[in-house]
């Protein structure tokens, strides 16, 4: 079973099921789960090869959708569900294949398409990293600067370190062996025919018009918003705005 972070509510409102993208864990939505947590109960979870749940030589979508299903039967779903970029398109796959278990669908800021750019100088980047002189997340930092630039990012990737036992809580090796994986969709038969929420960056090229057809025979009642001024990460970018897109389309799609 995966690891979960669970926030409770008194609120009466469809539990969440909150899944997290490439290199991300069910820590880094903390914040959001606990402000949506007003409406009902929210449950963020660590993907598999992630945080603190189990490694596995497998990272594939049907393979995560099944341990997503697992998490959502043990709290006896239905559930709605946010996934974002990887943890989107495990969503999806989850829907498509146990429609039972998805009560409402947002996706954020991917589409269920083969993607052709690759994270794999993320791997390179961390592996990089010489943990033995690591010991506050700022060193590790520093070392990440040395080839990724942006600040935001050596801080998110830096939240996967565990700075005691001085490990990446990312199986490395499993990820980038399964990067095609991860960039690719499945070839899945069927529809989600349930209220659907596709949320982008505006300024992210991750879900452009092409995509749409695609989108709408999988998902016929998808609907899309863009989130002013944020990018791929549109939840840390704008968090408020990220979350009042969610609550919106949760308290209005029937």
């Amino acid at each position: 079973m995966l690891n979960t972070l669970f926030t409770d509510s008194a609120g009466s409102a469809t539990p969440l099921l909150i899944i997290h993208g490439l290199y991300g864990s069910g820590r880094n939505w903390g914040v959001i789960a606990k402000r949506l947590s007003d409406r009902g109960p929210v449950t963020a979870v660590d993907l598999r090869n992630h945080g603190d749940s189990f490694w596995s030589d497998s990272h594939s979508y049907p393979d995560m959708a099944g341990d997503l299903a697992d998490v959502i039967s043990a709290q006896g779903g239905p559930m709605d569900v946010v996934g974002h970029s990887m943890g989107g398109k495990a969503a999806m796959t989850l829907a498509l294949t146990r429609p039972d278990l998805v009560n409402r669908l947002i996706v954020a800021d991917i589409a269920p398409v083969t993607y052709t750019h690759s994270q794999i100088q993320f791997i390179d980047a961390m592996r990089a990293v010489d943990l033995a002189r690591v010991e506050k997340r700022s060193d590790a930092s520093e070392q990440l600067a040395q080839s990724v630039t942006d600040p935001t990012l050596q801080a998110f990737f830096t939240q996967s370190l565990d700075l005691k036992e001085k490990r990446w809580k990312l199986n490395l090796d499993t990820l980038a062996a399964e990067m095609p994986k991860i960039l690719s969709f499945p070839d899945l038969e069927g529809t989600f025919e349930k209220p659907t929420l596709f949320l982008s960056g505006a300024e992210s090229e991750y879900v452009i018009p092409d995509h749409r057809p695609h989108i709408r025979a999988l998902f016929p009642k998808a609907r899309f918003a863009k989130i002013p001024g944020a990018g791929h990460w549109l939840h840390a970018e704008k968090p408020r705005e990220f979350e009042a897109s969610v609550r919106a389309f949760l308290d209005l799609a029937q």
